[in-house]
């Protein structure tokens, strides 16, 4: 999986690439010339006495080694390009393909899961890119260059050198294997850790609410721990691992120079080509040590691979037309009919349809309230007109063509949705607006705003349209982050307006204002909207009643209170409970 991935995506970093094999090469040629021309300075030159030889030798030593470090710089430059713009590409990619996936894909996968594979998942294989192109390409060229170069100074002592380099890769091979296992479960205990941080943080009100706080603390101490115990055994291993190498280093160095001092003594060894010996012996087993670092960061990378696959190659539901239908032309010439024929809609896993044959049609010009007791499907109803959700069975259909027939950029810009839970970007009240209409002029930024009541709490802001709004729009309150949201759907001026349940958080004064604010600026345009408050919905032209998925009543408010007894209940209730439906 792992190699796949960055097979796809060091495509367009072959040219770096290969810079960085030629310049790890040249480094390791260099590498292995410098204790062949150390041996010569000693043998040919201090034990001959020979000056000139000394001082022509240690200039091209010299030189090497400047190549060498110049290469290995370069080299490391090269690899660090191209290890970020994998990184950055992935993370692309991953936040792109999450962008397309419908409610289905996000509730599938979970918020603190995809974080962290766009994340820490990321890094493991943008971590491993780079010490692969540093090390894992050096490696091998050092080790093998590294026998072969010793073998010439003394086949003597080959024998130390299978024996430490069999030691060395049965050891590591050990721990490696130990390491997959601890590595798929830190990832996944990342994922548990992220998922009560970020419940914890939400949810922060609601815990100090109800005192929970020590609950919640030894829930998250919990999990934090796990996590602790997990990384420790991981650290365990890798504690293990470098003094296990040091160990067969030092015991493979000691080894040479008892047996090579012996060899020195009868003669049949020189002292340069032990020194030498000793220096090739040490890159052999230091380029097994890189390889190692290496292969001790690919369990995890490969895991964080699979996990990233797993994201990349999940398609959407909601998935767009190879040929998108262009929709008709309304006889009226006021575009936005909505029709409903026979929808049914089913969560992935559940035994039961939330949306059971539901038909009406909504026409510009007029408004179509959706009430029903919770539960009852309303909010689903409503996510299946923008296609954030497909139906499972039937149709929705716009000016006459099935909205999964239509491109999804041409079905966003005629719908302009308020959700349930009004939500703000980071940034300022002028941003979150033109999310509606990127070219809105200040001047339609505050029309918008006097439509949804919201003109005088930003006025008395000293930067106005500027002023800085914190990430989900927590420095406001409630009512002021839902008449921003609906200020924001009308900036866009969309053919259709969807309101889920988006004058719950307002005072009826303001609630009433709204709505007559609303009436000129929506007169030609089709409104659909989910309530609580019959007050909001008295005078809409149809009100379809819904329980338990179905469509128990359609009509006008007058026409429901008379034949309709779910929904007089819900009045009931409401003259006589304070204005909220059940």
């Amino acid at each position: 999986m792992l190699f796949r991935l960055l097979r796809h995506h060091l495509r367009p970093y072959r040219g770096l690439v290969a810079a960085v094999l030629v310049l790890q090469l040249v480094a390791a040629i260099a590498a292995l010339l410098l204790p062949s021309l150390n041996a010569d300075i000693i043998d040919d030159g201090v034990a001959q006495g020979n000056t000139a030889l000394i001082w022509r030798l240690g200039a091209v030593m010299l030189g090497v080694s400047a190549v060498q470090a110049l290469t290995q710089i370069a080299a490391t430059w090269a690899a660090a390009r191209v290890a970020m713009g994998v990184g950055r590409d992935v993370r692309a990619g991953v936040f792109d393909r999450v962008l397309s996936f419908s409610s289905r894909e996000l509730g599938q996968f979970g918020a603190p899961t995809l974080i962290t594979r766009s994340t820490n998942d990321v890094q493991q294989v943008q971590q491993v890119t780079f010490m692969a192109l540093v090390m894992l390409v050096a490696a091998p060229i050092t080790g093998v260059g590294g026998v072969i170069m010793a073998i010439r100074q003394d086949v003597g002592l080959s024998p130390l050198i299978a024996v430490g380099v069999t030691v060395l890769l049965l050891v590591m091979g050990l721990i490696i294997w130990r390491m997959v296992p601890l590595f798929r479960a830190q990832q996944k205990q990342l994922d548990a850790v992220n998922r009560v941080l970020r419940e914890q943080i939400s949810g922060v009100r609601v815990v100090r609410a109800f005192t929970r706080e020590r609950e919640e603390t030894q829930r998250f101490r919990k999990t934090n721990t796990e996590l602790t115990r997990i990384g420790l055994s991981v650290g365990d291993l890798m504690a293990l691992m470098f003094p296990t190498v040091m160990l067969v280093m030092n015991l493979s160095s000691v080894g040479v120079i008892w047996f090579g001092a012996q060899r020195v003594q009868a003669g049949v060894m020189d002292v340069g080509a032990l020194t030498a010996y000793i220096s090739y012996l040490m890159q052999i087993l230091m380029s097994i040590m890189m390889a190692t670092m290496v292969a001790t960061m690919l369990p995890r990378a490969a895991v964080s691979a699979g996990r990233i696959q797993e994201v990349l190659g999940t398609r959407t539901t909601v998935v767009a037309p190879k040929v998108p239908a262009t929709p008709g032309q309304p006889s009226d010439g006021r575009p936005g009919t909505v029709e409903l024929e026979g929808v049914g809609f089913t969560y992935p896993g559940a035994e039961a349809a939330v949306l059971k044959d539901i038909a009406f049609t909504a026409r510009p010009g007029t408004t179509t309230a959706i009430v029903g007791g919770t539960g009852s499907g309303k909010t689903t109803l409503l996510r299946l007109i923008p296609r954030l959700a497909d139906v499972s069975r039937g149709s929705v259909r716009v000016d006459g063509v099935d909205v999964r027939d239509l491109a999804p950029e041409d079905l966003w810009t005629r719908v302009g949705l308020v959700p349930q839970r009004p939500y703000l970007f980071s940034g300022t009240v002028a941003s979150n607006l033109r999310f509606g209409n990127p070219d809105a002029t200040d001047e339609q930024l505050w029309g918008a705003l006097r439509i949804a009541q919201a003109q005088d709490f930003v006025a008395a802001y000293d930067d106005g349209l500027e002023h800085p709004i914190a990430q989900g729009g927590t420095n406001v309150s409630g009512g002021q982050r839902q008449r921003l949201c609906i200020a924001r759907a009308l900036v866009a001026q969309p053919d259709i307006y969807l309101f889920d349940d988006s004058f719950s958080a307002l005072d009826l004064a303001t609630d009433a204002r709204l709505r007559a604010a609303l009436a000129p600026t929506t007169r030609d345009a089709t409104m659909i909207v989910v309530a609580q408050r019959i007050s909001t919905i008295v005078d809409a032209d149809q009100i379809v009643v819904l329980e338990a998925g179905r469509i128990i009543g359609l009509g006008t408010h007058r026409e429901l209170l008379q034949t309709n007894q779910t929904y007089a209940e819900i009045v009931r209730s409401q003259e006589h409970g304070g204005g909220e439906a059940a």
